[in-house]
C-alpha cells in the first residue's frame, strides 16, 4: 500500500499532540493527532458506507476555512478518493459546470453558501451528474441534506485504508483560474504531495513549528504549502475561518506561532490593523510572501518595528505549489528576489522560440520535477498545450536569474501588454508606487489605446488619513521609469478587487474599464 493514510500514521508516531486549533469555531476546536485521526475515520466510514464512495470517485467541497475542509481531503486519502474543493468565488452556473465536469458523489458545504447550492442542486437534478449526497456543515441546509456533526457522529471510527493506492492516483482537484471558460482541474498526485512536502521541509519547517493558515483551503496555498507537510512532520496547525488581520495578529502572540504566510496585500492589511502597535509578533521565526513580489518598504516596515524576517516564495497549482524560496538572510541583499529554485525543482528560463537564456536575460520560466501535476482533469488538450516535447512545464511567468543564480518574476506573460511595440511590465511598475509613501496598494493594467495600441492605468488606495493626487503619482513615477512604462493615467479607489487568496483580480480590474 502506497501511504495515503497521513493521520493514520500521526497518531501511531504522536498520538498525543496537538495537531490543530480551528480558531473559527467558538470556542475554539482543539484537536490532538488520534482525536482527529479517528473523527476522520468516522467520516471516511460513512462515506464509504452511506456515501457510496470508492477508490477514484470524487468528493467536493464548497466551505470556508475549517477542520471540515481537512476531514475531507484526509477522509479522501484513506479511500483512495478525490477530493474535490470548490472556490466559493465562483457563480454557482460556474460551479455547475465544473460539478458536471467532476461528477462528486457527495458535496459538503457551509451556511454562507446555502443559495448557490441550492441552484445548483435544482440544476443538476435528474441528470448524469446529479450528487447522490449533501451534508451541510452549520445551519438548517436544503431539503434532504445531512447534518455534518450527525456524519460524523453516525460511523464507527474503526481503520479505514486503500490498499491498492499507488503513488500517480489523484489525491485532490485544485481548480485553477483561466482567463477564458472554466476554470482547469490540476490533478494532484500523492506523489505531488510527498515531494512538495520534501521540499518545504528541506528549506523551512523544522520539528514542533506552529504554523497560521490564512489561505483559502480550495487553493494550493492553503492545503500544500505547509498544511500538508505540518501533517507529516507532526506539528501544529491553525486555521481561521477568512482573513481577519487583527484576529491573525492575536493569534500570532497567543498560540506562539512560529511560521506564517500571507500574500502582500495581508501584510500591508494587518500595518493598518487596530492592535498593530501593540502585538507582539516575537515567537515568528519567519514569514513567507507569496502570490506577488512584496515590496521593499513593507520589509523594513516590519523588520523595524517587529523584528520580523521574510522569507520570499514563490509557486503555483501545477508545481509543488513550493517552488522557490528565498532566505531572511538574503531579503535585503536581495530584494525583490524569489530566490533559488527549491532542491527538487529543475528550471530553464527560454526565448519566444524556446531557446535557453543566460543570467540577466528575461524569459519565460519552465519546470522539470517529481512536484508536479498529472495535467488537467478531463482535458487532455489544456494538459498537452503547457508541456512541451521535451517534457518541460510552460508556467507563463517571465523571470531573469543573476550570477548566483537568484531569480526575479518580471511580470507573468498574460499581463505584459504592449504599449507603442516596448514590452510593458505592470509589476516593475507597482514596485515604484509602492515606494510613494502614500500608497497602500495598487496595480497596474494595460487598456486599449488606438494610437499606441495599449496604455497604462495605474489603480491605487491611499493609506489612511494620508492624501496624494494623480498627478503628483505619475510625476512620481516618471522619476523612476522610462517614459514608455508611465502609465498614461491614475485612479485612486477606495478598494481594489481581491481574490480567496488575497490577490488583485487584474482581469476584474480591466474589465470595470474596458466593459
Amino acid at each position: 500500500m502506497y501511504i495515503g493514510d497521513y493521520l493514520g500514521r500521526r497518531e501511531v508516531y504522536s498520538p498525543d499532540t496537538l495537531a490543530i486549533i480551528d480558531a473559527g469555531k467558538k470556542p475554539d476546536l482543539r484537536l490532538t493527532y488520534r482525536e482527529w485521526n479517528r473523527r476522520v475515520n468516522r467520516l471516511a466510514n460513512w462515506l464509504k458506507s452511506r456515501g457510496g464512495v470508492e477508490k477514484g470517485d470524487r468528493v467536493a467541497i464548497l466551505a470556508r476555512d475549517g477542520i471540515e475542509h481537512l476531514d475531507c481531503f484526509f477522509a479522501c486519502g484513506k479511500l483512495g478518493a478525490i477530493h474535490t474543493a470548490l472556490n466559493w468565488r465562483l457563480h454557482w452556473r460556474e460551479l455547475a459546470g465544473l460539478v458536471e465536469n467532476t461528477t462528486p458523489r457527495v458535496l459538503f458545504y457551509s451556511d454562507d453558501f446555502l443559495a448557490p447550492v441550492a441552484e445548483l442542486e435544482q440544476a443538476i437534478r435528474g441528470t448524469d451528474c446529479a450528487i447522490q449526497r449533501y451534508v451541510h456543515i452549520e445551519g438548517a441546509g436544503i431539503s434532504g441534506s445531512l447534518p455534518y456533526g450527525e456524519v460524523i457522529a453516525s460511523a464507527s471510527d474503526r481503520p479505514v485504508t486503500c490498499e491498492c493506492l499507488e503513488a500517480e492516483d489523484t489525491a485532490c482537484l485544485l481548480f485553477t483560474g483561466g482567463t477564458t471558460g472554466l476554470p482547469k482541474g490540476a490533478m494532484i498526485s500523492h506523489r505531488q504531495i510527498c515531494w512538495n512536502v520534501l521540499n518545504t521541509v528541506i528549506h523551512d519547517l523544522t520539528h514542533r513549528d506552529v504554523y497560521l493558515c490564512v489561505f483559502p483551503l480550495f487553493h494550493a496555498g492553503g492545503l500544500f504549502a505547509y498544511v500538508s507537510s505540518q501533517v507529516v512532520f507532526g506539528n501544529t496547525t491553525i486555521l481561521t475561518r477568512q482573513f481577519d488581520p487583527v484576529q491573525v495578529l492575536d493569534l500570532i502572540e497567543q498560540e506562539r506561532v512560529t511560521v506564517f504566510a500571507a500574500v502582500p496585500t495581508m501584510y500591508q492589511m494587518m500595518t493598518q490593523a487596530a492592535n498593530w502597535e501593540s502585538a507582539d509578533m516575537s515567537s515568528l521565526r519567519f514569514c513567507t510572501s507569496g502570490g506577488a513580489p512584496l515590496p521593499v518598504p513593507l520589509v523594513e516596515k516590519y523588520a523595524a518595528e517587529k523584528r520580523v524576517r521574510f522569507k520570499q516564495g514563490f509557486g503555483m497549482t501545477e508545481y509543488g505549489p513550493g517552488l522557490f524560496a528565498l532566505p531572511p538572510e538574503d531579503a535585503v541583499r536581495k530584494a525583490g528576489s524569489i530566490g533559488r529554485p527549491n532542491f527538487f525543482v529543475d528550471v530553464r528560463v527560454v526565448d519566444d522560440d524556446n531557446r535557453p537564456l543566460g543570467p540577466n536575460r528575461e524569459g519565460e520560466l519552465l519546470l522539470q520535477g517529481p512536484s508536479g501535476s498529472s495535467g488537467y482533469y478531463n482535458d487532455p488538450t489544456a494538459s498537452a498545450a503547457v508541456i512541451d516535447d521535451q517534457g518541460w512545464f510552460h508556467t507563463g511567468d517571465i523571470v531573469r536569474y543573476d550570477e548566483e543564480w537568484y531569480f526575479y518574476v518580471v511580470d507573468r506573460k498574460k499581463d505584459m501588454f504592449i504599449s507603442g511595440g516596448e514590452n510593458v511590465y505592470p509589476v516593475e511598475i507597482e514596485n515604484v508606487l509602492y515606494r510613494h509613501p502614500a500608497v497602500h496598494m495598487c496595480a497596474v493594467i494595460g487598456l486599449p489605446d488606438p494610437k499606441w495600441g495599449e496604455v497604462g492605468k495605474a489603480c491605487v488606495v491611499l493609506k489612511p488619513g494620508v492624501q496624494a493626487t494623480e498627478e503628483e503619482l505619475i510625476a512620481f513615477m516618471q522619476q523612476h521609469l522610462a517614459r514608455y512604462k508611465v502609465p498614461k493615467s491614475v485612479s485612486l479607489m477606495d478598494s481594489l478587487p481581491l481574490s480567496g487568496m488575497g490577490k488583485i483580480l487584474k482581469r476584474d480590474l480591466r474589465a470595470s474599464f474596458v466593459g
